[in-house]
């Protein structure tokens, strides 16, 4: 396998010493994931990296990236010392973008990064090499980890960029210098740390600030905050392009729901656009327009960006879409929506009118919501959440389950005909949620990954078996 980074590569990259002419083939920051001829990256988070070089390097780490000598590996050659390892991360991530003759494209948004970021994965990859962040990377240790991985041969790369408090994204997006910047919603995530919603717009556009020069800004118009990132355009890209059903670039005329796919007719620039997305929710249809936006502006024919947005669909816990049985009887089944892994007020309105929007067979089905908390909207938090129970989407839901103590504000204003159970911790629901379930149910779990509502959707794996796998939401 051809290196990914020699030691004199990798030393001239971060200012480091080694002691011997080793070669990696990959770069990691987990022992549980390492693999032999990776770079192991010594970073410091809940626990010190340093505490885990001996394993890596027994595990055939080709060298280790760290701030001190490791007791024990005192005169190993398999070390690069570096002032600062986290820096030094960011150094090789730099280094990767600057020797890299591949289209970046730079993602963020306030819902739907991750799965667009993998929807743009399938369309580049048919067109091309293209290398993507396998998880959700984002983060301020993820993008400088994601761009030292990028192979030389890389045609694409998709950098997914997100933040949690002001002052993230620009420094991030100006490591990644995309050619290509997405931004799919702004929405209320992270209110706690900032004090209005024209606030997360501000600092979303802020991706535009590491566009190269002449490079393509593209974003959702049918946001209110859609003038913000138009004048951010305006001052910072070469071009600038929308999408969504106000947009005159790329219009969403229409979407039906067809079992677990959504089809879709548009109009880019007048002319007619019909085209499909492997998951249920107009969100992923809306979403799926700006990936083929970006695929057009990195040189992919639209009919053929689209085509492979086909074969797309979503992981677990991002929509995934399945059928279980609750016994050995054949038609005795439930339709369960794992959407387990995050949620936000933007998010969770998505979900809750794929829901709604569910057919019911034979009309015999429930539509069951399990609700967690939704974390990280500051004081808007009980209001947001309150909000949840007046949503239209509801009328068409038969009950509703909650978890945790935000959630309780949606329990207790919903109607009485609605109201399922209140749970303090998902793991009280997960306990008894078999018995909440019967035959016909289609149930969708949503809620923010600190609260643990993955569990519940555990758990009603555990009692049943799967029927069949279908795809399904973000």
């Amino acid at each position: 396998m051809k290196p990914l980074w020699t030691a004199a590569q990798a030393a001239e990259a971060t200012g480091g010493h080694t002691g011997s002419d080793w070669a990696a083939t990959g770069v990691s920051i987990d022992t549980r994931t390492l693999v032999a001829g990776d770079l192991f990256v010594a970073l410091k988070a809940a626990r010190d990296g340093h505490e885990f070089v001996a394993q890596a390097l027994e595990k055939g780490a080709a060298a280790a990236l760290v701030s001190h000598v490791p007791e024990g590996l005192e005169g190993s050659g398999k070390l690069l010392l570096v002032a600062d390892v986290l820096a030094a991360l960011e150094d090789l991530g730099r280094a990767a973008r600057a020797r890299s003759h591949a289209k970046i494209i730079g993602v963020t948004g306030s819902a739907g990064k991750t799965s667009t970021k993998e929807m743009l994965r399938v369309m580049l990859a048919a067109s091309g090499r293209c290398h993507a962040a396998e998880a959700s990377y984002n983060n301020h240790w993820g993008v400088p980890l994601t761009l030292a991985r990028m192979p030389l041969e890389a045609e694409f790369a998709v950098i997914e960029i997100g933040m949690n408090h002001p002052g993230e994204i620009a420094p991030l997006a100006k490591m990644a210098a995309p050619h290509v910047v997405m931004i799919t919603t702004v929405a209320a995530a992270h209110m706690a740390a900032f004090e209005t919603i024209e606030g997360i717009a501000h600092e979303k556009a802020a991706i535009m600030d590491g566009l190269v020069a002449g490079g393509t800004a593209i974003w959702n118009a049918d946001i209110a905050t859609a003038p913000i990132l138009a004048a951010k355009s305006a001052r910072c890209a070469g071009r600038g392009l929308t999408f969504g059903a106000a947009s005159s670039d790329y219009r969403l005329v229409s979407t039906r729901l067809k079992d677990n796919l959504t089809i879709a007719e548009a109009e880019a620039f007048g002319a007619a656009l019909v085209y499909k997305v492997g998951a249920a929710g107009r969100h992923f249809a809306m979403n799926g327009l700006g990936a083929i936006a970006v695929c057009e502006a990195v040189g992919i024919e639209r009919a053929v960006a689209a085509a492979d947005l086909a074969r797309w669909g979503p992981p677990a816990g991002r929509g995934r879409r399945e059928t279980l049985a609750l016994d050995e009887v054949e038609d005795d089944h439930i339709e369960l929506i794992d959407d387990a892994f995050n949620a936000n007020p933007a998010s969770l309105e998505a979900s809750l009118q794929v829901l709604a929007d569910s057919a019911r067979p034979e009309g015999k089905s429930r539509k069951i919501a399990i609700l967690g908390d939704m974390l990280e909207l500051g004081v808007s938090e009980a209001a947001e959440h309150a909000r949840v129970a007046r949503l239209p989407s509801l009328e068409a839901l038969d009950l509703v389950h909650c978890v945790g103590p935000l959630m309780r504000h949606a329990w207790e204003a919903l109607p009485p005909a609605q109201q399922g159970e209140w749970f303090e911790t998902a793991d009280e629901l997960a306990a008894k949620v078999r018995g909440y379930l019967r035959a016909g149910d289609i149930v969708l779990v949503k809620g923010s990954k600190g609260i643990g509502v993955s569990r519940v959707v555990s758990a009603i794996r555990q009692v049943m078996r799967p029927k069949t796998e279908r795809r399904g939401i973000e």
